[in-house]
């Protein structure tokens, strides 16, 4: 019976010290996942993503420009929020290429995971919040100019809007996009997904999920699609430093329990990737990942 296909390389983890984003979730979730089980026949090892299929969706321009100044990474430590440099654009490419091969194998297994990913505050013409490329949005192209999709709704739950994603897909109808977020966060202003469910800080469990499950039914009967991409962002959690909807661990993994139901009511098969997550222990974050693995192993035996 297959298992949830793993992305993951030792190229994810990034460079930035004492970020507040903690990269080494990523070498962390995978040696958990290790340690739970997960097999080597189940983990693909990603290398950097084509350019043409960065150009897929962002603009020429932007490329030339991210690929111009990692020579002089000063320069954009303010516009991006990171320190930009040869090596981070390396792992980001890296992280590219994962989340394109969990949505391929995704269409084949049924469920995909990209232990990274979720880089959703990149335009096609520029780079916001941490984020420079859209794996999400370049994953979805490379499929869908690969032959292999016609159309995918995004479902994004992470703390914060995914402004870039809605930018990308905007009158796109082929991909439909679902953001629900904490309203009075960045980004702000918002872009326009197809669908936003935007909560006011200190929602708690009750008020988070009852929101996702008056919304996100419908949203997913209006936009039948075989793929559901899903943005899955442990930010929402009540210890996290940069937001405040306070999610206990139970009620993510009752989140992603739901998200995972609907996918399997119509049929759906699923590509995750990890997004955000900013709590003072690491552990909590990595915790909360591996919740979602095991959520995805539930998910892909139901839909066998």
């Amino acid at each position: 019976m297959a298992e949830p296909l793993v992305a993951w390389s030792p190229a994810y983890e990034l460079a930035w010290p004492n970020h507040v984003f903690p990269t080494a979730k990523y070498r962390l979730v995978h040696e958990a996942l290790r340690a739970a089980g997960l097999a080597d026949r189940d983990v693909a090892t990603p290398g950097p993503i084509a350019r043409d299929e960065l150009l897929r969706v962002h603009t020429r321009r932007h490329v030339e420009e991210i690929e111009r100044l990692t020579a002089d990474p000063a320069r954009v430590v303010q516009r991006f929020e990171i320190p930009l440099s040869r090596a981070v654009v390396d792992a980001v490419l890296h992280h590219c290429e994962g989340t394109r091969i969990a949505v391929e194998q995704a269409l084949v297994r049924g469920a995909a995971l990209s232990l990274g990913g979720g880089f959703h505050h990149a335009f096609p013409d520029r780079g916001e919040g941490f984020c420079f490329y859209n794996d999400v949005a370049i994953a979805l192209a490379a499929a869908r100019a690969g032959g292999r999709l016609e159309r995918a709704v995004v479902v994004d739950v992470d703390l914060h809007q995914g402004n870039g994603t809605a930018g990308a897909f905007a009158g796109d109808d082929a991909i439909a996009t679902y953001s629900i977020h904490q309203e009075d966060l960045y980004p702000l202003p918002k872009a326009k997904s197809t669908l936003d469910v935007g909560l006011p800080g200190g929602s708690g469990d009750r008020p988070y999920l009852a929101a996702l499950q008056e919304t996100l039914p419908g949203f997913l009967d209006a936009h039948a699609a075989p793929l559901l991409l899903y943005v899955a962002g442990a930010d929402p959690f009540e210890a996290d430093r940069l937001g405040d909807l306070r999610l206990s661990r139970d009620g993510l993994r009752r989140r992603d329990a739901f998200v995972l139901e609907e996918a399997e009511r119509r049929g759906m098969a699923v590509a995750a990737v990890l997004a955000g997550g900013y709590p003072p222990r690491v552990e909590d974050v990595v915790a909360i990942h591996v919740d979602l693995w095991q959520a995805l192993r539930r998910f892909a035996a139901e839909r066998r």
